[in-house]
């Protein structure tokens, strides 16, 4: 099985516990269970600068959300349940 740069299982986790720390220094490492992302692995001053982003948000609701963009997010969500009704 061929596996993307920076993406690891669980298995290869306890196994090469250090090479992984050393590579998400580097860049976010994303660790996998059963073939699907489970996690990702990021060095502290990425983590801080996406909780400094996050803290800029603004929240909204579904009813506040513009009509054009709740439709737009409707079918994505249609999508994923036929995707994942599909694979069961």
């Amino acid at each position: 099985m061929s596996r993307n740069v920076g993406s690891y299982s669980t298995s290869d986790l306890s196994r090469k516990s250090g090479d992984i720390i050393a590579e998400a220094l580097r860049h976010p490492v994303t660790i996998t269970q059963r073939n699907k992302p489970r996690l990702v692995l990021l060095n502290i001053d990425d983590y801080e600068r996406l909780m400094r982003q996050a803290d800029a948000r603004t929240v909204g609701t579904l009813g506040t959300m513009p009509r054009e963009l709740f439709e737009e997010f409707e079918a994505a969500v249609d999508a994923y349940a036929e995707t994942d009704e599909a694979s069961r």
